[in-house]
């Protein structure tokens, strides 16, 4: 029944009841307390209604703290207040702050509570006020008492039930932020994860399709360098080249990782033309045909799949590939197609399960609205895509 509560909650909760007690305790003392026709001395009037006071105060001061204690205070202050001849007091204030705090904070359980406490609490004080108080309906005959008894009680309880209503809106406006925040938190977390995704796809695409290139150029560098020591040279130059390329581009991506700054320069089809030189010099002669030609300067986003479509279906033919590769872009009014076929040995394996090259480029292409095709036809694989485009830029 113990809610988690700041300190300055808590101190702020107590030094609100207090005040509420210094203020309005002496009320009731100086106007109420000495009345001659309740039984006892002005001194036990006096006794009784603080004592009342406090406990009604004291579950004001803890009323976001413990609900449920602080209805259960209410309750036992009313109760002193009722047994010591009292009708109603400017303390009684703090009764609706209780039942506000019932419906607005409380547990599923003490909201019932409250609610259940106003309907028996504007029973019990319309019959306290009948009986006791001696609250008189007109002639007080039979139909004027049972008339003017159902409004006193109806309105006790709708006294009682706007502090639990208004309570209750209060709930609501709290789970609605509560909701909201958790949406935002989980939108949040989606789009880090989507971010998260991008950089690791960027990521394999550059260190698989550099490193292919610099294995294939290892290698010719390796059996040329007894016959011809320039074309060793020239290997190492190549290598030196697309390792240097590499490293400035899985810089740029560990910088967007740890600033997240953007997204930062992306290629784009100007950038094709070295991809496939880095190509030629890993010893792959792509045959490439764009038929027809882009109308226009197509979107970014469909000329960055594009390029990383065909770099790693490059990156394929050169790790699987015999040597020829070839490339064929067509550039539609509504869309590009792109098909890469390479032929391939029977032992390779291209898009072995477990790996992340044809995984990126489905992505790749999923994430602007294509399609992509990777599968092995005879002694050639094949990769079709098809990416739709809207109006040139």
């Amino acid at each position: 029944m113990i809610r988690p509560l700041s300190r300055t909650g808590l101190v702020l909760d107590i030094v609100g009841a207090v005040l509420l007690f210094a203020l309005l305790t002496p009320l009731g003392v100086v106007f109420y307390a000495p009345q001659p026709e309740l039984a006892g001395s002005s001194a036990v009037n006096v006794i009784g209604l603080i004592s009342s006071s406090i406990f009604l105060f004291g579950g004001v001061a803890i009323g976001r703290l413990a609900p449920g204690l602080a209805l259960a205070a209410a309750w036992a202050g009313a109760i002193v207040q009722m047994l010591a001849g009292f009708g109603p007091l400017p303390t009684d204030f703090a009764i609706l702050l209780v039942l506000y705090a019932t419906s607005a904070w409380g547990s599923r359980r003490v909201l019932w509570w409250g609610f259940g406490s106003v309907i028996v609490g504007g029973i019990v004080a319309s019959l306290y006020l009948v009986f006791v108080g001696g609250v008189a309906f007109g002639s007080g005959s039979g139909w004027e008492l049972v008339t003017g008894g159902t409004l006193l009680v109806a309105a006790s309880i709708m006294a009682l039930g706007f502090a639990w209503v208004c309570g209750l809106l209060w709930r609501v406006v709290l789970r609605n932020r509560r909701t909201r925040s958790a949406q935002l938190q989980a939108e949040a977390l989606a789009a880090e994860e989507q971010e998260r995704v991008r950089i690791a796809r960027d990521m394999h695409d550059v260190v698989a399709h550099s490193l292919a290139v610099v294995i294939a150029q290892a290698d010719g560098a390796r059996y040329a360098a007894a016959v011809k020591p320039e074309i060793a040279t020239e290997a190492l130059g190549t290598i030196a080249q697309t390792a240097r390329g590499a490293l400035s581009d899985v810089r740029m991506l560990l910088t967007q990782l740890r600033h997240r700054q953007g997204d930062g320069p992306q290629p784009t089809l100007a950038d094709l033309e070295t991809l496939f030189a880095q190509v030629r010099q890993a010893g792959i002669e792509p045959r490439v045909t764009v038929d027809p030609m882009p109308p226009g300067e197509p979107p970014g986003a469909i000329q960055l799949a594009v390029y990383r479509i065909l770099q790693e279906a490059l990156t394929n033919a050169i790790r699987h590939g015999d040597g020829a590769v070839d490339v064929h872009l067509a550039w539609l009014p509504d869309r590009v197609d792109i098909e890469v076929r390479n032929a391939v040995s029977p032992e390779s394996t291209p898009g072995a399960p477990g790996g992340h090259g044809l995984i990126g480029m489905r992505e790749r292409a999923q994430l602007v609205g294509g399609i992509l095709q990777a599968e092995r036809r005879g002694a050639q694989f094949v990769v079709q895509s098809s990416l739709p485009i809207g109006a040139p830029q």
